[in-house]
C-alpha cells in the first residue's frame, strides 16, 4: 500500500462490521471519575453504537447529579449494583474504579451474565488480574481491557506503516508520559492513586503501561526482559513512584525506552526509530493523538472509537481485542519492571 493509500482515508473504522444495528449497546458506568464524566460519557453521546442506561457510584449524589448529565435512566450505588439491581437494564459494563476494586465489580458482572470493558490496568496485581480473566473465562463473558489507543486510527495507521516498512526494519521506540497529578486529575493529596493498596503503583501502572502497550500493538511483538528505576522524592509519594524509566526488550529484538511521571509538566510523546526513518505521535497519549513523518493528520475522538468497537465487536458477535490475557502481558511486564527497579538488574518478564 502507498502512502497516499494510508492518508486517503485516515479515520477509517478498518474494524468495523456492523452498519446499522437494530438497537444500541446498553452501558452501566460505575465509577465516575473525571475521567468517566469529562470523556466517556460525552464520548458515548457521540457514539454510533452506545447508550448510558445506568450510572454507578458509592455515592447516591453524584450517581443522582451524573446520571442527569448523562441521560441515564438507572443510578445505583456500588452496593445496589452488587445485589443486582436494575441489571436486566444494561448489556455490558465499563469499570473505572481504582484499580485494586476492578475484580470485585467484574466477578458481579460476570455473575448477571455481562459484557466488561474494565479499564487499565486491569487490576492492581498480575494475581488479582489472573482471577479477572478466569471469571470471565469460566462463565464465557466477554472482556475487553481498554487499552483505546488500538482504536486510534492515528496509531492504527502508524501500526501499517511499520508492517509495511515505511522506517525500513524498527530499531527503537522512545515514549514518554508525563502529568502533574495534582492538576490533571485532583489536588486532594489523598486521591486513591497515591494510595498504593488501591493502585498497586503510580507513574508506571497508570502512565508507563500508555508507551508499553502502544509498542506492542504497533510493533505486533511482546517483550521478553526489562529493566527499571523509580524515585520518589516528594512528600505524597511516599507510598508510590513518582518517576519511573524503563527499558524493555521485545521478542523481535527491538527495545523500547520510556520514562513517566505523575509530577512533572504534561507531554506525551511515542516514536518508532528504524533504519530507514522514523514515525512520532506528539502529543501521543491525552486525547488528541497527532501522527507526523512527512505529513501530519488531524486526530479523531479516541474514547468514542474504542466504545463503538467494543459494541461493534458485541453486536457481531466476535471477540474484541485486546482482552484479559493481552492485559496480562503488561501486568506482568510491569511487575518486573518493579522488581527491576528494587534489585537493580534486568528481570526476565513472566509468561
Amino acid at each position: 500500500m502507498q502512502l497516499a493509500e494510508h492518508l486517503a482515508e485516515f479515520t477509517r473504522r478498518d474494524w468495523q462490521t456492523v452498519s446499522d444495528p437494530a438497537e444500541r449497546i446498553r452501558f452501566a458506568l460505575i465509577g465516575l471519575g473525571w475521567f468517566t464524566e469529562g470523556r466517556v460519557i460525552p464520548a458515548i453521546a457521540e457514539s454510533d453504537f452506545c447508550e448510558v442506561s445506568t450510572v454507578v457510584s458509592g455515592s447516591s449524589k453524584k450517581a443522582n447529579r451524573v446520571g442527569n448529565e448523562a441521560g441515564a435512566e438507572y443510578r445505583l450505588t456500588y452496593d445496589e449494583f452488587h445485589a443486582g439491581e436494575a441489571n436486566e437494564r444494561y448489556d455490558a459494563v465499563y469499570i473505572a474504579t481504582p484499580n485494586a476494586t476492578h475484580l470485585d465489580f467484574a466477578e458481579s458482572a460476570v455473575d448477571f451474565g455481562k459484557a466488561i470493558l474494565c479499564e487499565k490496568p486491569m487490576e492492581a496485581t498480575t494475581a488479582r488480574a489472573e482471577k479477572v480473566v478466569k471469571a470471565c473465562e469460566n462463565a464465557g463473558a466477554t472482556l475487553m481491557v481498554g487499552y483505546r489507543m488500538h482504536t486510534n486510527p492515528a496509531v492504527r495507521r502508524m501500526r501499517e506503516l511499520v508492517r509495511e516498512g515505511f522506517v525500513g526494519d524498527p530499531a527503537l521506540v522512545e515514549g514518554t508520559m508525563c502529568q502533574n497529578v495534582f492538576e490533571t486529575i485532583s489536588p486532594d493529596p489523598n486521591q486513591w492513586r497515591l494510595d498504593a493498596d488501591l493502585a498497586g503503583g503510580s507513574a508506571l501502572i497508570d502512565l508507563g503501561i500508555y508507551p508499553l502497550n502502544t509498542a506492542r500493538f504497533v510493533l505486533d511483538t511482546d517483550p521478553v526482559s526489562a529493566q527499571g528505576t523509580t524515585n520518589s522524592p516528594h512528600e505524597h509519594f511516599s507510598e508510590v513512584d513518582q518517576h519511573v524509566a524503563f527499558e524493555v526488550e521485545f521478542e523481535n529484538g527491538v527495545t523500547s525506552a520510556c520514562v513517566a511521571s505523575q509530577y512533572a509538566a504534561q507531554r506525551s510523546q511515542f516514536t518508532v526509530v528504524g533504519t530507514e526513518g522514523r514515525l512520532s505521535l506528539e502529543p501521543a497519549f491525552f486525547g488528541e493523538s497527532q501522527l507526523t513523518a512527512d505529513f501530519s493528520v488531524e486526530p479523531v475522538d479516541e474514547v468514542a472509537e474504542e466504545f463503538d468497537y467494543f459494541a461493534d465487536c458485541l453486536l457481531s458477535g466476535r471477540d474484541p481485542e485486546p482482552d484479559g490475557h493481552h492485559a496480562l502481558v503488561d501486568m506482568r511486564t510491569i511487575e518486573a519492571i518493579y522488581e527491576s527497579a528494587e534489585r537493580g538488574n534486568r528481570v526476565s518478564v513472566r509468561m
